[in-house]
């Protein structure tokens, strides 16, 4: 796994060992960033279940002004700390060693981009988009993409009050965008 495109590109990046996490390919990377390129320059991104953080320090290679890691598994932790010092974007980042549901009242910006790619098993979609929703992070501009298997289905977050206005599919997966109605 390595960083695509901006200032760290093409540094390699380590990720934890086993199965716990699923680093998402490159191709996906890339797709997703490309539909999200013109949001980032200047941007608060929050990378919820970061795992290695790839996906967070793309944001900031790209031109994210900050990004905030949450994950709560030690050995994801520090390849997120290895990750950011090896791309040389301690400055920018700020991570967050706590379960999601926790660590969001430890966010102090206005968040632009908001990622979310939690253990499909788990579940926590709609919990913390309820979350999200009384948080002072996020507003209606707030851009919330969620990784998720291709047949989950997210009715009950459009009922919390978020619209999902795009959604990309892939082999096995798909991001959803969302947005505060």
């Amino acid at each position: 796994m390595r960083v695509i495109a901006g200032s760290a590109r093409s540094i390699p990046l380590v990720t934890p060992a086993g199965l716990d996490t699923r680093p998402t390919t490159d191709k996906i990377k890339e797709t997703l960033f490309n539909m999200i390129n013109f949001d980032l320059p200047g941007s608060v991104f929050v990378d919820l279940y970061s795992g290695s953080g790839a996906i967070g320090i793309e944001a900031v290679s790209r031109g994210a002004k900050h990004a905030y890691f949450v994950e709560n598994n030690r050995k994801a932790v520090e390849c997120i700390k290895a990750n950011v010092s090896k791309c040389k974007f301690t400055d920018e980042s700020t991570i967050i060693t706590r379960d999601v549901k926790d660590a969001l009242y430890e966010i102090h910006d206005k968040a632009d981009i908001v990622f979310m790619d939690p253990p499909y098993e788990l579940g926590d979609e709609e919990a913390v988009m309820k979350l999200l929703k009384n948080s002072s992070i996020i507003d209606n501009e707030t851009i919330i993409i969620i990784e998720a298997k291709l047949e989950r289905d997210f009715d009950s977050i459009e009922a919390l009050g978020y619209e999902m206005y795009k959604e990309k599919c892939y082999k096995n997966n798909k991001h959803c965008f969302f947005r505060l109605t």
